[in-house]
């Protein structure tokens, strides 16, 4: 994800101190790994040196004082930039899990133990996920479905993969 691109965006309603961009981005993407408040700092330092944001207003604080920022017209233009171009789909093709599926062959260890593993693995954490989803709001379930959706193509790859290891085996010898 775009840090400064983000930030921008949760500047586009309105002006924000560093601290309540921070607070705004926990709260909607922070999930389990929250912003250092220092990666907020770098990248409001970095887009107001770009043009991307501004300072509104400084207010003094009990510290160093407090810096409210509001997005620029060119900040606008970048951040409707970037939400109106594509991410590019992933194809995975260089997967972990793949090359520990062939290693696992070409070692002689056993790679159904590997994919039952996985596989046990895949569950516990699907099993985790519908839990926080139950108990979360829309943004959450949002997350978590796609998320779990992910997961389960996994676990659709980990039974292909265990119904042609034979083939795979046979490929690798050769």
């Amino acid at each position: 994800m775009s840090l400064p691109r983000t930030l921008l965006g949760l500047l586009d309603p309105q002006p924000a101190h560093g601290y309540d961009l921070k607070r705004s981005y926990d709260q909607h993407f922070g999930g389990d790994k929250p912003l250092a408040y220092g990666q907020v700092y770098a990248a409001l330092a970095r887009m107001l040196q770009n043009g991307l944001i501004e300072v509104a207003g400084v207010e003094p604080g009990d510290g160093p004082d407090r810096k409210r920022y509001a997005i620029t017209d060119a900040g606008v233009t970048e951040l409707h930039g970037w939400l109106a171009t594509p991410e590019p789909p992933a194809a995975y093709l260089q997967s972990t899990l793949y090359t520990k599926v062939v290693l696992a062959v070409l070692t002689g260890s056993d790679p159904q133990d590997l994919l039952d593993t996985q596989r046990a693995a895949h569950l516990n954490e699907m099993r985790v996920l519908t839990r926080r989803k139950q108990g979360g709001d829309l943004a959450t379930q949002l997350i978590c479905d796609h998320a779990l959706l992910h997961l389960e193509a996994d676990l659709r790859w980990l039974e292909l993969t265990a119904a042609r290891i034979e083939d795979l085996a046979k490929a690798v010898a050769r």
